[in-house]
């Protein structure tokens, strides 16, 4: 029982640490829902070969969509007319990085990883989209019309027959707020939060159950390691702001941040079920191109991460811990507990409906009995 509370303790003090920049997160988040014209995207992304991968990854960066959430998002813009290049590009630095998981990167990891997880994104998106468009000269297709969307307020249009100036008469900037709010803190959080307590579940018990110098004397950083990361991270489902947690663990650990960052990337921007949607989209040669860009990117950074911290002596401290003497101020022990109540509601929102079992189904029966 003592271990229990223990593990619990160090959750909680994750939770604490992370939620007032993970509400600020998923509220930037909101508003980039409702206010970024899908057919703003869509231009930029829709004409030549260099340009459109920059452009898929300035876009991909903030947007708050995980990896299996990405992938719909760019069917949607390739059928829009993106090549393959601007698509891999959005394939991998969105998943990789959001609104919601910098501010919880910032929170629990400190600035210079805020910094370096989207800038890492960024680099990683844009350089396998480049070598996505070489290998594929003929991939590259002309600007099209946008398709159309459906009203994010309340779905009053389907976007046919609907003009868009005509449309934007129709909600109010308070209506799109409103709008824009119900989807961060219902909708996107209600995705993200059977995740994030899954992760924070995990930091506590590594924080609890391992050695302190274990991981230190063991794997701490250098290239071998980066590749455990490396292996460990690509066929794993987790959400970026859900992978932040496990990060700061492992780093108090003894992880280096270079691997660290390995992790934070190579993790929420594939998973196993991901791959195989996106070599039936691209092509298993592009699917090989994007795998291989992750990996490449990500390692490489990771090691450049290292060295740039051991030649300024720059220091990344993960601010989690469970004792009280941290000077917690009250309102961040208030928002964590209304943070952590309304994910717990909000999953269990969504997990019981799925465990109720439905009942047995006869053939031959009818409402009032056997036939």
């Amino acid at each position: 029982m003592d271990a229990v509370i223990d593990i619990l303790a160090q959750a909680w003090a994750v939770v604490v640490e992370s939620a007032p920049f993970l509400i600020f997160g998923l509220f930037v988040a909101g508003l980039l829902h409702v206010f970024l014209d899908p057919a703003i995207v869509a231009r930029h992304l829709g004409r030549g070969r260099v340009r459109p991968v920059v452009m898929a990854s300035v876009f991909g960066v903030p947007l708050p969509l995980c990896s299996c959430g990405v992938l719909p998002a760019a069917l949607a813009i390739r059928k829009q007319g993106a090549n393959d290049g601007a698509v891999t590009s959005f394939l991998i630095s969105t998943p990789a990085t959001g609104v919601d998981s910098i501010a919880i990167t910032y929170a629990l990891l400190g600035p210079i990883m805020a910094i370096a997880r989207p800038i890492v994104a960024f680099v990683a998106g844009v350089a396998t989209g480049f070598v996505q468009t070489l290998s594929n000269r003929s991939a590259a297709v002309g600007a099209r019309e946008p398709a159309a969307q459906a009203c994010k307020v309340d779905a009053c249009c389907d976007g046919e027959g609907c003009p868009p100036d005509e449309h934007k008469r129709h909600h109010g900037f308070a209506d799109k707020a409103r709008a824009g709010m119900r989807y961060a803190f219902v909708d996107l959080l209600g995705e993200v939060s059977g995740w994030f307590l899954l992760g924070v579940l995990i930091a506590g018990i590594i924080m609890f159950a391992v050695p302190g110098d274990l991981i230190e004397r063991h794997l701490g950083g250098g290239l071998v390691t980066m590749l455990i990361m490396l292996v460990v991270g690509i066929p794993l489902y987790v959400c970026s702001s859900a992978s932040v947690p496990i990060a700061a663990a492992l780093i108090l650990k003894g992880l280096s941040p270079g691997a660290a960052l390995v992790f934070l990337m190579a993790g929420p921007a594939t998973n196993a079920a991901g791959i195989t949607v996106v070599a039936g989209m691209l092509g298993k040669r592009a699917a090989g191109i994007y795998l291989a860009g992750i990996a490449v990117s990500a390692v490489v950074m990771g090691l450049l991460l290292d060295a740039l911290l051991g030649l300024t002596g720059w220091d990344v401290t993960p601010s989690i811990s469970a004792s009280h003497d941290q000077g917690f101020a009250a309102w961040r022990l208030v928002l964590g507990a209304i943070f952590l109540a309304g994910v717990a509601v909000l999953f269990l929102s969504r997990v019981l409906p799925k465990l109720k079992k439905r009942p047995a189904t006869c053939p031959h029966c009818t409402e009032d009995g056997p036939d």
